[in-house]
């Protein structure tokens, strides 16, 4: 059967039809509510005889709410785009009756009235013009301010992150008592975390900023004690640029600053009235499941953000998703384009067992791509989160609010296949799997992350990330095929491959990890990981990590191709613990330096004005094999095609053949089409 929804529908009609008919007393529903609500009321009549296609004609389809499915929706239906036409889900309202003024008697303006603003049944904190975002105005206008003083911070930073803070000084010029202060909101960032804070007040005298609530972690910004970078958003005064643009709350009107090229006639201003489009609502508690449903090549657009979650903490785990599934079985989100907006992209939460994720493009997100997990150990057996196909998804562009979150999240779901997808341009890790930390029993295993293109993440805003970053035990794991590279830091921690505290038996082969602003590989602690044939190469500190040495081991590494340029392969604190601890095993690798400088291991030492950790207490590799370690390695070129421009094919002849390493295929890594 087949039901038809169209912009030019009634939901009056039958929906039977593609078109409405010639004396317009029947044709398609206008909207996808009345579609569900048609299958509902078969169901209910007995009159189901599934399974059905929901095809949804051209045009922009306008919710001010999420469309809401459940149990009572059960069935083989898919909602799909008509052969030929592009169907909008979209969550946002058009500004169409502008005046212009000047801002600060220079700057041309448009200016909206508000009215729904103004009566405070509406507010926005998104903007997007021609389908691209804009700025909400702010202070500075590129780069940062750093806090000059924090004076409640106590000493050792590091040790109370977690203790936190309402009030810091702002150095001299630059802070004012703005216009409309308590809608002004601080961004600042510490270590792996930024938060998003109103303001409440400011004192010229002092100059001491006070915030509506204390912070996540303490106002620190790095291992040196420094005070944290911020920016200062949504002011007023702070209009001058094209595409900068502020909402007074108050008065109820909208300030805009057009590029040369925009005019209020060719112009589309879109501000986004709801935070979620889609949810799919199982009831866990009397296990009645959401099953069946497929929305296939769709577009899920203009959705907006807010604080309603909390306070920031880390890969900003408690945002919700634009697509939100809770109690959802065998549901499939596919070929669908996911943009503007301020959340993560699709979020699967407690109870969703063998949905599909796959061929989807999300990018221009408030915070990352998708994300899943339900119940942790100790939860309900109906909350339990996993066999999840997450596929062939491009995610790009995002973290746009939320700089913490990641391409993809999955924190307590285990049995998922995260495979053949494309993430770059973010702020933090591009897949995190794992949520437990140390040694406890964690639901997250037998996940399999696999030939996944990670790149270009990072871009130097936050520190402690990884391409791919694991946490917890997680027998069954395996991290196998992808290729990562330039994964760029702030002060620490822009590793490859990150398996941060308690990762342990998980395989990790097949890898290419290069060019990275830390090492390759970093394991936090753990134990009985498996790293073998990978290709790990020039990064900036080095090529493998180990931080905490304990009385296990803790990663065995054998049959790798390591690739320097100067830094020593192996790291730790210090030299001194590979030679007493000894829970690393290494054999069986390739170890090469395209410079004239071959170092085995070395310690860390301090952090330079740059970011870079420099280096103590080197061993070559005659004195890193005395210590017991890669007794059956070899120093040789590898022979790669092209190393100088990271083309990672062996020549047939390479050496590293002999130790049984194998030709990594990278011909399938990311979408498959």
């Amino acid at each position: 059967m087949d039901i038809y929804v169209s912009t030019k529908g009634n939901d009056n009609w039958s929906g039977l039809l593609p078109d409405p008919n010639n004396i317009g007393t029947d044709g398609p529903v206008a909207s996808i509510e009345r579609a569900r609500d048609i299958i509902r009321k078969m169901k209910r009549s007995g009159m189901f005889d599934g399974p059905i296609s929901v095809w949804l004609r051209g045009g922009r389809y306008v919710v001010e709410k999420p469309i809401n499915f459940k149990p009572e929706d059960s069935a083989p239906v898919c909602y799909k785009a008509y052969p030929g036409e592009q169907p909008i889900i979209h969550g946002g309202k058009c500004i169409t009756e502008w005046s212009i003024d000047t801002v600060a008697g220079s700057s041309k303006c448009w200016i909206a009235d508000i009215p729904e603003v103004r009566e405070g049944k509406w507010y926005f904190r998104q903007l997007f013009v021609n389908n691209q975002r804009r700025q909400r105005a702010k202070f500075p206008k590129s780069g940062m301010y750093r806090m000059e003083s924090v004076p409640e911070l106590k000493a050792a930073p590091w040790h109370n992150y977690r203790d936190g803070q309402d009030v810091f000084v702002a150095a001299e010029g630059d802070f004012k008592k703005w216009k409309n202060i308590s809608d002004i909101e601080l961004v600042t960032f510490h270590k792996w975390i930024e938060e998003r804070i109103p303001i409440k007040s400011y004192d010229e005298t002092s100059r001491i900023v006070t915030l509506s609530r204390k912070s996540t972690m303490a106002l620190n910004d790095d291992f040196e004690g420094k005070y944290p970078r911020y920016y200062v958003e949504n002011i007023y005064e702070a209009l001058s640029e094209p595409g900068e643009w502020y909402l007074d709350r108050k008065l109820g009107k909208l300030y805009y600053i057009p590029f040369p090229d925009e005019e209020p006639d060719n112009t589309e201003v879109f501000a986004p009235y709801t935070t979620q489009l889609l949810k799919l609502e199982g009831c866990l508690f009397s296990e009645k499941y959401v099953e069946f449903l497929n929305f296939e090549d769709l577009i899920f657009e203009h959705a907006d953000w807010n604080l309603d979650n909390g306070p920031s903490v880390q890969a900003a785990h408690t945002i919700p998703g634009v697509i939100s599934m809770e109690g959802a079985h065998f549901c499939a989100i596919k070929n669908c384009i996911i943009r503007h907006a301020g959340f993560y992209g699709v979020e699967m939460a407690d109870g969703c067992m063998g949905n599909r994720v796959t061929g989807n493009k999300i990018y221009d997100m408030g915070a990352g791509g998708i994300k899943l997990g339900g119940s942790d150990d100790e939860g309900r057996r109906t909350r339990l989160t996993g066999n999840n196909v997450i596929t062939d998804n491009h995610i790009y562009s995002v973290g746009k609010v939320f700089y913490s979150s990641c391409g993809i999240l999955s924190k307590h779901s285990f049995g998922n296949q995260i495979s053949h997808n494309h993430i770059h341009d973010l702020y933090y890790s591009g897949i995190s799997c794992g949520w437990v930390w140390g040694y406890k029993e964690s639901v997250s295993k037998n996940n399999c992350i696999e030939k996944n293109y990670i790149h270009d993440i990072g871009h130097g805003l936050l520190s402690d990330m990884g391409g791919i970053y694991l946490l917890g035990v997680q027998p069954g794991t395996v991290v196998r095929g992808n290729v990562i590279h330039d994964v760029e830091k702030y002060c620490y921690g822009g590793w490859g491959i990150y398996t941060d505290e308690g990762s342990s038996h998980i395989l990790i082969e097949n890898n290419i990890c290069y060019r990275t602003g830390s090492q390759c590989f970093h394991q936090h602690y753990g134990r009985e990981n498996i790293l073998r044939n990978n290709i790990f190469a020039f990064g900036r500190e080095g090529n493998a990590a180990l931080s905490r040495m304990e009385e296990h081991l803790a990663f065995t590494i054998e049959r790798n191709i390591f690739i320097t340029d100067g830094p020593p392969i192996f790291f730790s604190h210090s030299v001194e613990k590979f030679k007493i601890n000894k829970n690393i095993l290494s054999d069986l690798n390739l170890f090469w330096s395209v410079s004239d400088n071959m170092t085995a291991a070395g310690g860390w030492g301090d952090l330079s004005i740059e970011g870079i950790m420099s280096v103590e207490n080197t061993v070559d590799m005659d004195e890193w094999r005395k210590m017991g370690y890669d007794t059956h390695s070899i120093y040789a070129d590898p022979k790669f095609t092209d190393v100088k421009n990271f083309n990672f094919i062996l020549e047939p002849d390479s050496p590293v053949f002999s130790l049984g390493f194998r030709q990594i295929d990278i011909s399938d890594v990311g979408p498959r089409g």
